[in-house]
């Protein structure tokens, strides 16, 4: 694969995830949505199908990581370091793009959360936000939910056929949507650096009232997943 192929994927793929993951929480939780109070299990599942959607567009070109994590994680098993600054550049582009392309959609409704006498918050539809604020807490649930996406997507690889057939992308999109419904109640599950911080760089620069980005807490949904797509890559390497 090449340099501009990768690159191209992994916009185009994370753009799609974004615009799905940010899409259903924005559908969720905006007042003037017609899925308001959908709930959290369809949260996770629109998640999942994010996944999906983007990945098995971004295949053909760049593999479809879609996730700093997951590139790190492969990174590390491998030892093949060339390509990681070329899928993260992707990743964060199209996270950025794909939050762009959620508040278009969503237009009319944060026009209308803005009028109201006491507004929402809309970071939660970019970004994660914790239930209980403790930074180590949290820390520790981000890196831990990560390993549990990213070890089983090395050991896919092991299953002869699985990539071949497309197959791998569908049970990883399952696999997100089970992190989110067993994992994600504590931190929201960023379990991905690019989409927390493509989406909330964005928000930061979006013409939203009365908001806040809050950068206090955005390194945890960034380094959590980080150490955990490396310590999945040493756990794999070590074990298979």
């Amino acid at each position: 694969m090449s340099n501009g192929d990768i690159f191209v994927g992994e916009v185009i793929g994370t753009a799609i995830l974004i615009l799905f993951g940010a899409g259903v929480v924005a559908a969720v939780v905006l007042n003037h949505s017609k899925a308001k109070d959908a709930g959290w299990v369809v949260i996770a599942f629109g998640w999942g199908f994010g996944v999906m959607a983007g990945a098995y567009t971004a295949a053909p070109l760049s593999g479809g990581h879609l996730n700093p994590a997951v590139t790190l994680g492969i990174a590390v098993d491998t030892g093949e370091w060339d390509k990681v600054p070329v899928y993260v550049a992707g990743q964060m582009a199209g996270a950025m793009l794909g939050a762009l392309l959620c508040w278009l959609v969503y237009y009319a409704q944060f026009e209308a959360n803005a009028e109201e006498d006491i507004s929402q918050p809309t970071l939660g539809i970019f970004s994660t936000t914790p239930a209980i604020r403790r930074p180590v807490a949290n820390l520790v649930t981000e890196i831990i939910a990560t390993m549990g996406l990213v070890l089983p997507i090395l050991a896919f690889g092991l299953t002869k056929g699985l990539g071949e057939s497309g197959t791998a992308i569908l049970i990883v999109s399952f696999l997100v949507v089970g992190i989110g419904m067993s994992l994600g109640g504590p931190t929201g599950y960023a379990i991905n650096p690019a989409r927390d911080l493509g989406p909330r760089i964005v928000h930061a620069l979006l013409p939203i009232p009365r908001k806040t980005s809050d950068w206090g807490y955005a390194w945890v949904p960034v380094v959590g997943p980080l150490i955990g797509g490396a310590l999945s890559g040493l756990v794999f390497n070590a074990a298979f």
